[in-house]
This record gives C-alpha cells, sequence and structure tokens, in this order.
C-alpha cells in the first residue's frame, strides 16, 4: 500500500496536475491518503513529484494512523487523513527540492514512515 503527503499547495500548477490531485483525493497540505500499489496509482504520484511526497507504509505505521488520526465510524475505510505538520520540521533543504538532495517531495520509499510517525 502506498501513502501520499500532500506538501506544496498547486498555485500556478498546470490543469493536469490539480485533475491528478483530485482524483487522488489529495485536497489538503499535510493530508494524507492510502492507495493501492498499482502502475496507475504509482504514475500519478510520480507526475506529482514536485508537490507531494510518497512511499510504501508498513502496517506498524498503518495501524497507528488509523488509530490515532481517523475520524469516528470510519475506521478501516478511510482512505484521507488529516496530519500536523512534521515535529521538527521537514528536510533541511526545504519544501522545493527532491527527497533523494535532501529535501522533502517525492518518493521516499520506506522512509515515509518515520515522517508519518512525526506528523500523527
Amino acid at each position: 500500500m502506498l501513502a501520499a503527503i500532500k506538501i506544496r499547495g498547486m498555485i500556478r500548477a498546470n490543469g493536469d496536475l490539480k485533475h491528478a490531485v483530485d482524483v487522488l483525493g489529495l485536497r489538503k497540505k499535510n493530508g494524507c491518503i492510502l492507495q493501492p500499489n498499482t502502475p496507475s496509482v504509482k504514475g500519478m504520484m510520480q507526475k506529482l513529484k514536485d508537490f507531494i511526497t510518497f512511499g510504501e507504509i508498513d502496517d506498524a505505521t498503518l495501524k497507528l494512523l488509523i488509530e490515532k488520526r481517523s475520524e469516528p465510524n470510519k475506521g478501516e475505510d478511510q482512505k484521507f487523513f488529516r496530519l500536523h505538520p512534521p515535529r521538527g520540521g521537514f528536510e533541511r533543504k526545504g519544501t522545493k527540492k527532491p527527497f533523494n538532495l535532501g529535501g522533502a517531495v517525492g518518493y521516499r520509499g520506506d522512509k515515509i514512515n518515520d515522517l508519518i510517525k512525526r506528523m500523527i
């Protein structure tokens, strides 16, 4: 399962990117969604790599996310979670650089779990 967190707003983004965000269901900054790991979903997330961060979520973090941040009466069925900004801030280079260059956006693999735990 993939988790994606919206880091930056969509001001001055083109229509294709705004449509991809709507399809994924990322409405607000610091919002987290859970999607299955399929090629089409991964392609949409790769297209939005300058605005979101994403990676594979593990079972322990998923359970913690559902326990702490799910709305009443939704539980396991909830796909969208509102999170706090991360404790300690984002990475050193900020929200404009990709994760592999020391920033916060783009693909981060299993390290998405550390970010989610800081944002819960």
